[in-house]
């Protein structure tokens, strides 16, 4: 990583206010070049508080706009941060309209040329997009960087029509915690803070109950979807992800369906990050500089070459041992001027053997890996050889090096005798000496055969044949290697099981298949890129302890009751000193449980603490939740509770019981 101190332009940054029609303000931070000149403005618009949570991320690209020649803002959504309101759901219309009027309002400034552009990483990635789609005229580029374009298939809610445990429980526990926090009194005053925070919490509402409230995909989850209309999206797209980020797919569907001359797209070996940010896997690449050339085209109009490069730039990862961390991964760039791309094409593998009975034990997915990996050590997939023991597996022989590049197909005839269940299938490569690395993976509810739109319960005793895709990936696989399908009946705690599903299901291979999109072996050697680099860092300071490290991840089984339960330290940030005097401590646990053979034993439970401490004023607020999900065969049953204290005092303490009908999940 380069640290760059000397640019084009010297800057200053000041934090303001921004008026909304409303009368709500929300806060800013704004970095602009020294020069008299009007210039664009890059906006990133998210509500994850930028005097402290992503300060640092903040200060490593920011600066380094403003240092080129473009105003960078930061603006925290309503009713977080240091924002004015209330707190909503995630990409309401209230957020959304937010978006466009700051927009708009920084088009007017004197010190703006009247284009913007906006960029942002998951919400903030999110948000680019959705206001992209509302079309606000100075609205010109966007650099979304992964996000998604479907709320409700390619989000943290479900996957393949199923409910997520494992992310729609823990991201509603999270905000609801991050929610909570308060304004700090540095910012808007030390009389004011108190009363804007117990307005914020009494207007806090947990997220899980409006997102268990909608199991399929309706109006609720195509709000905001940009996939429900391409065509609204008037601002020129650069996307950009990860083969290790469950958004990836979005990259895809984005080039294909926005015009070829307002959109590229990026993939690489990354996890859930930027990818300058140099966190595993890499390579890390000189991602400032690539987007630099995006907002010189369109904000500047200069001809950069930011269209003379592919459509698709993809990242073809050779095959590699199963670790839970890489600090790199080799492989080679290639290009590709569509999507659909003309040199991959697709290949079936049909399954063999007689019919098989899979009846997968309920803790089948324990070593799944994150579902957002952050480049921590324990985040992506162990060895899989014990998992696809808990499955039935189907292999293909490699005589040849085979590169495979977008998203793999499986044809599957099933028999059930129970109305609900759900399929997985896990696509790995094995190695000679039988190592079994997870290369991707999909999921469908069995109720959602017929489309996200609706619900149909499986007749028991009929055979029917049901086809879903796997996320995709760009993988190279060896000669000499196996490719090994593995299809299971459960997958904990990504999944959350079925009432019933213990039973499992019966697959017939005859006529059923593995589809693989086969890409020409050829790499594109023009595709290259700078030396990751930066801006000054803030200057935050983590301090040292002499506490025990908790594992980040961690598998109990207790033997005698069949049951096993899963530990997980997302280890988001920890504590840090910030250069203000700020101190700032958060410490999360996720805790998921199930029964081997009772799927209603399905218990998912998360506790935050967060304590926001500031010495010299004195300023210390705590905030503790705690989020619970459980279930029977009727009834998804969610327990929350906040407690939120200033100093010894309890300022806050609410608790949330809610039941919510299992429609389809």
């Amino acid at each position: 990583m380069h640290i760059r101190t000397s640019f084009p332009y010297e800057t200053t940054h000041e934090d303001l206010w921004i008026p909304l029609p409303d009368g709500t303000r929300l806060y800013a931070r704004v970095w602009r070049p020294l020069t008299d000149e009007p210039v664009p403005v890059l906006l990133e618009y998210l509500p994850c508080r930028l005097t402290d949570w992503t300060a640092p991320r903040d200060w490593q690209r920011h600066p380094w706009y403003a240092g080129h020649g473009y105003a960078s803002v930061r603006v925290d959504v309503r009713g977080h941060g240091n924002s004015e309101g209330l707190p909503t759901d995630e990409y309401s219309e209230v957020e959304l309209a937010d978006g466009v009027e700051v927009v708009n309002w920084l088009a007017s400034q004197p010190w703006c040329t009247g284009k913007v552009g906006m960029f942002g990483i998951s919400w903030g990635g999110f948000n680019s997009l959705r206001i992209a789609a509302l079309a606000p005229e100075p609205l010109k580029a966007i650099v979304t960087v992964c996000s998604t374009d479907d709320r409700y298939d390619n989000d943290v809610h479900y996957m393949g029509g199923s409910v997520l445990a494992v992310d729609m429980h823990a991201w509603a526990a999270t905000m609801l915690a991050f929610a909570s926090r308060p304004p700090d009194p540095v910012h808007v005053g030390q009389v004011m803070w108190r009363d804007m925070w117990v307005k914020r919490l009494q207007a806090v509402d947990p997220l899980i109950h409006t997102w268990l409230s909608h199991q399929t995909r309706d109006a609720y989850w195509r709000h905001g979807s940009v996939r429900e209309d391409y065509g609204a999206i008037r601002a020129a797209v650069l996307a950009v992800g990860g083969w290790h980020d469950p958004y990836r797919d979005t990259v895809l569907r984005l080039v294909e369906h926005l015009p070829r001359d307002r959109v590229r797209g990026l993939i690489g070996p990354w996890s859930h990050q930027y990818p300058d940010r140099g966190l595993p896997p890499g390579p890390a690449i000189g991602f400032l500089q690539e987007t630099l050339r995006w907002w010189d085209l369109w904000l500047r109009d200069k001809d950069t070459g930011a269209l003379s490069t592919p459509v698709l730039r993809s990242y073809v990862m050779d095959a590699h041992l199963p670790a839970t961390m890489y600090p790199e991964l080799p492989g080679r760039w290639v290009g590709d001027p569509a999507w659909p791309s003309p040199s991959v094409t697709p290949v079936s593998y049909a399954l063999q053997g007689d019919p098989v009975v899979i009846r997968s034990p309920q803790h089948t997915g324990a070593d799944a890996g994150r579902f957002f990996p952050l480049g921590n050590d324990a985040d992506l997939p162990p060895d899989q050889r014990e998992e696809d023991a808990r499955s039935a597996c189907f292999e293909f022989e490699v005589p040849e090096e085979t590169w495979v590049l977008g998203r793999p197909r499986v044809r599957l005839r099933l028999t059930s005798s129970v109305p609900r269940g759900q399929v997985i299938a896990r696509l790995c490569d094995v190695a000679p000496h039988g190592a079994s690395t997870l290369v991707t993976r999909g999921v469908l509810n069995l109720a959602k055969r017929h489309g996200r739109e609706q619900a149909i319960p499986w007749k028991p005793g009929a055979t029917e044949e049901v086809v879903f895709d796997l996320n995709g990936i760009g993988y190279a696989f060896p000669p000499g290697h196996r490719i090994r399908l593995a299809v299971s009946s459960a997958y904990w705690p990504w999944i959350w099981p079925q009432p019933g599903s213990e039973v499992g299901f019966t697959l017939d291979p005859t006529g059923s298949l593995l589809e693989l999109p086969v890409r020409t072996r050829e790499s594109t050697p023009s595709i290259t890129f700078e030396e990751p680099e930066q801006s000054e860092p803030l200057g935050v300071i983590v301090p040292t302890t002499l506490d025990e490290p908790r594992p980040e991840r961690l598998v109990v089984r207790d033997v005698a009751a069949s049951a096993w339960r899963l530990e997980v330290d997302p280890r988001y940030g920890g504590t840090r000193v910030y250069p203000d005097g700020l101190e700032f401590t958060e410490n999360a646990l996720e805790t998921y449980t199930i029964n081997d053979f009772h799927p209603l034993s399905a218990r998912a439970r998360s506790t935050w603490s967060i304590r926001l401490h500031r010495p010299d004023l004195p300023w210390d607020a705590r905030i503790s939740t705690t989020s619970e999900i459980t279930c029977d065969a009727e009834d998804f049953i969610t327990s929350n509770e906040v407690i939120c204290k200033d100093g010894d005092e309890v300022v806050f303490h609410r608790t949330w019981e809610k039941r919510i009908p299992r429609t389809a999940g």
